[in-house]
C-alpha cells in the first residue's frame, strides 16, 4: 500500500497499487477520516470512478483519481451522501459546515 504524503494541513490518503496502476478498486481512504458528505466514517471516498456499478475501470489513472477527489472535495455531491451527519450539515449551514471541517482538521494532525 502506498501513502500520498501531503502537507501538515492536508490529511493522508492511502492507495493500493501495482505495476503503477491501481490495484483494485478501493483505493481511496482518508486516515484519519475526513468529515466530508462523501467520505464514509471509514474514510473511503465515495467517488464514482472507484464504484464498480457505476464508473470503475482498470484504465483509470491515478491521476484521473487524485483529481476526482480533488474536485469532490472543493464541491461536495449532495446527490451521493456517504455521511449523514456532514451530509445533513452541509445541506442545513454551510458556514457551519465549513467550520466543522476545519476545526476537525486542525483536531486530527496528519502523523
Amino acid at each position: 500500500m502506498s501513502t500520498l504524503q501531503s502537507p501538515p494541513s492536508v490529511k493522508t490518503l492511502s492507495t493500493t497499487m501495482c505495476e503503477g496502476r491501481l490495484a483494485n478498486k478501493n483505493v481511496g481512504k482518508f486516515v484519519p477520516p475526513l468529515f466530508h458528505p462523501n467520505v464514509y466514517p471509514s474514510g473511503t471516498v465515495c467517488l464514482s470512478i472507484l464504484n464498480e456499478e457505476e464508473a470503475w475501470k482498470p484504465a483509470i489513472t491515478v491521476k484521473q483519481i487524485l483529481l476526482g477527489i480533488q474536485d469532490l472535495l472543493n464541491d461536495p455531491n449532495p446527490e451521493s451522501p456517504a455521511q449523514a451527519e456532514a451530509y445533513n450539515l452541509f445541506k442545513r449551514d454551510r458556514a457551519e459546515y465549513e467550520k466543522r471541517v476545519r476545526r476537525t482538521v486542525r483536531e486530527n494532525p496528519t502523523p
